[in-house]
């Protein structure tokens, strides 16, 4: 059975919460140069990292992060839904972008 999910207080100051945002974000990044992006919506124009402004956390075989990421993509400010799995005890492949997509205007 699967913890239910926990938000995460401080999130903008909270350094793990902050480098999952940018892992999500340079992963995304990496999906976009490697050729068709795997996650939906982005525009196909790289992402700056701005911060994580909220977060959620779950226990499951592992932790999922559940994230609202603001960054800059062609100059403008926006926000995107990530899901990052993470595992750091698996070397083979301990943190994966799960989903990332623009959060509805």
């Amino acid at each position: 059975m699967e913890d239910p999910r926990t938000d995460v207080p401080n999130v903008r100051t909270n350094k793990e919460i902050q480098d999952m945002g940018k892992f999500a974000v340079e992963a995304y990044n990496l999906g976009l140069r490697q050729g068709p992006p795997r996650q939906e919506g982005g525009g196909g124009i790289p992402l700056v990292f701005v911060a994580v402004v909220k977060a959620q956390k779950q226990t499951v075989a592992g932790w999922m992060y559940y994230l609202k990421i603001e960054a800059m993509q062609g100059g403008v400010t926006r926000n995107f839904d990530a899901e990052v799995f993470d595992q750091s005890w698996n070397r083979s492949n301990p943190t994966q972008l799960v989903k990332f997509i623009p959060c509805p205007t």
